[in-house]
């Protein structure tokens, strides 16, 4: 597993780093002593330790172009600052830990990532197995779950959005979402999306890797819950 931290601070740094040594002695651990570094980097980051306010880049933007690029990364925020708080979740952030840092607290947070982290490995694997097949125009089409970005209503067909590919069939919408699990919702009647592929949303709409979805304002604060509930719930 590989774990980065990336702070501007030395003491910071080498601080997290024994922390986690003292609770996980195998673990790769690798530091980043800025933003222009770990952006940069190629390394494939398990979990992050990332502080917010730096002094080249804002911790914020960092995270949401490393989640652009790395979906399952687990970021945990590190400040002083309590009012960045409330934005964390905002990049599917898993936790926060406040400076100065407590050890209890720490740990226990340290514990829940590792615990996600070796879980999700897992789960993943069982969700790239599942499919669903639909037929168009008499052909039987077997569509992976997990590789479905969003799917709308149109003309009374279901169409489905993949990376490279569109998909359509006549069918309910309820019923495709009754198949694919919590790892999809839907915010409008005529849409469903995969957290999975979630770049950034705001009340009104939800912005994919490769489109867009309507959100419906009632289901705004829902669609915020099952959101980070997706994004912490393999603690």
């Amino acid at each position: 597993m590989r774990i980065g931290i990336c702070d501007d601070e030395k003491y910071i740094r080498e601080l997290i780093k024994n922390k986690i040594v003292n609770q996980y002695d195998d673990m790769d651990i690798t530091l980043y002593q800025s933003g222009e570094e770990l952006t940069s980097s190629d390394v494939h980051l398990d979990i992050l330790f990332l502080d917010i306010r730096m002094s080249d880049k804002n911790g914020m933007e960092i995270a949401r172009k490393l989640r652009e690029k790395y979906k399952r990364l687990i970021i945990i925020f590190v400040t002083a600052f309590e009012k960045y708080v409330f934005q964390a979740f905002d990049v599917g952030a898993f936790n926060y830990i406040m400076k100065p840092i407590d050890d209890e607290k720490f740990n226990d947070i340290l514990h829940k990532a590792v615990s996600a982290c070796n879980t999700y490995s897992t789960l993943e694997n069982e969700i790239q197995e599942k499919y669903i097949l639909v037929n168009n125009g008499g052909l039987h089409i077997k569509v992976k779950i997990d590789e479905i970005m969003y799917a709308e209503v149109f003309n009374r067909k279901v169409v489905i959005h993949k990376n490279n590919e569109i998909i359509e069939y006549y069918g309910k919408m309820s019923e495709l979402e009754s198949i694919v699990g919590d790892n999809f919702f839907r915010p409008h009647r005529g849409y469903l999306v995969n957290f999975k592929y979630i770049i950034k949303y705001d009340s009104n709409t939800i912005y994919l890797e490769n489109g867009k979805a309507l959100m419906a304002k009632q289901n705004y604060p829902k669609f915020v819950k099952a959101y980070m509930k997706y994004n912490q719930k393999r603690r």
